[in-house]
């Protein structure tokens, strides 16, 4: 929940913003700026709850500790690759790539009742991929809109 609120408070501050600043409301700019705001906030999860977000990936996974900081760091490099122009489309394609790997964690501490910021098997259980499942297609198709196929809207 607190990704979503960060991505859409940003992306509607950032809309007010490019409409004061340039004249008119920059959707993509917007979107970009918003994905980028999110990325970062949840890359910091990855250095604050560590231990729980290793608890998200199962047992097969090995290095679970540098593979969450991995993710964290993959995280902040999307969030600054959105800028780049060079580096933009690719990065986004990347990044919805990133958004499709990481839904099996995201189901598998769904099943395990995993609570990653209390590191604890205490979390909402199957309930929360009602949620999450929707975040992540927001996720993909905000990607896409704001950073491949920016023209269209």
């Amino acid at each position: 929940m607190k990704p979503l609120i960060v991505l859409l408070s940003v992306f509607a501050v950032s809309l007010l913003t490019t409409k004061f600043v340039r004249g008119n409301f920059e959707l993509a700019l917007s979107g970009r700026i918003a994905m980028a705001a999110m990325l970062v906030f949840t890359a910091v999860a990855h250095f604050v709850f560590t231990k729980g977000m290793s608890m998200m990936l199962p047992d097969i996974i090995p290095y679970k500790t540098e593979v969450v900081y991995l993710t964290g760091i993959i995280e902040i490099a999307a969030g600054i690759g959105l800028f780049i122009p060079n580096l933009r489309i690719v990065t986004a394609w990347l990044l919805i790539a990133f958004f499709i790997l990481i839904l099996p964690a995201n189901i598998y501490a769904a099943v395990k009742h995993i609570d990653y910021q209390k590191g604890t098997y205490e979390g909402n259980g199957l309930s929360y991929l009602w949620f999450r499942v929707p975040l992540q297609i927001l996720f993909i198709v905000g990607t896409y809109f704001s950073a491949i196929k920016t023209d269209e809207i």
